[in-house]
């Protein structure tokens, strides 16, 4: 396996992993105007990119995956509950849908919460063995925090609703399982996120002081003191569903 983490505007973290024995290659929250440097990633990893997939709508910053996957021809790659939502064909992904990317499995994990469509993606390297290697957590969970619950409304229900996607698709996963968030410190997709870019399961539940709460608890917390929204935040998310950033 080959695996690229890639640091981009607005504390943005994007992917790019596959399997060279297969030339096979996944990118994941591509930002707009990075779509070169995957495309260079790609080809110097010696693999032709299958799919895009971005883990939600993004509310923060303009998407690149649809012009990427466009423009390499590959599947562009959304949560089936943004079908009718979009004005552009995508491929829906399903919960518990697995994709087959030579040696490299993506498992796809719907965990509403930080908004309806989010997905968090656990992938395995066959060549490295059977178990699950690493998880891309989108906007869902992050080292030190958690996703915002306010972007969709309803910040209460969605706060709720995050619990469950943590408690119920990550948090029992196996404890050396390595994280990979979609944002790092100074974004506005959460609040108290750390500046290191990965983590592992077994240290969050350890210190992320959001997993150690119950239901109700944790929906207080994470509702008593919302952030700001993104600047332009509507226009952002009107254009990712155009598909014209």
């Amino acid at each position: 396996m080959f695996f690229r983490q890639r640091a981009a505007a607005h504390a943005t973290l994007s992917y790019l992993f596959g399997c060279a024995g297969h030339q096979k290659a996944v990118a994941v929250d591509v930002v707009a105007g990075d779509e070169d440097w995957f495309v260079a990633q790609a080809e110097q990893a010696g693999a032709r990119l299958t799919h895009v997939i971005d883990t939600h709508v993004h509310a923060d910053h303009l998407s690149g995956g649809l012009a990427l996957a466009r423009r390499v021809g590959a599947a562009y790659c959304l949560h089936e509950s943004n079908q009718g939502r979009t004005a552009f064909a995508f491929e829906p992904l399903r919960h518990g849908q697995r994709l087959d990317v030579g040696n490299v499995q993506v498992d796809v994990r719907h965990t509403p919460g930080h908004t309806p469509d989010s997905v968090c993606l656990l992938v395995r390297d066959l060549r490295r063995g059977d178990a699950p290697w690493f998880v891309l957590t989108g906007d869902t969970l992050f080292v030190g925090a958690v996703g915002r619950p306010d972007l969709a409304g309803q910040e209460r229900a969605m706060a709720a609703q995050l619990f469950d996607s943590l408690h119920r698709e990550l948090l029992g996963l196996p404890p050396e399982l390595e994280i990979y968030p979609g944002h790092q410190a100074g974004s506005a997709c959460g609040a108290g996120l750390s500046g290191k870019p990965a983590s592992t399961l077994a240290f969050e539940c350890r210190f992320n002081p959001m997993l150690s709460l119950d239901r109700a608890a944790f929906v207080d917390a994470l509702t008593a003191d919302i952030p700001p929204p993104p600047e332009g935040m509507a226009d952002t998310v009107s254009a990712n569903l155009r598909g014209t950033p």
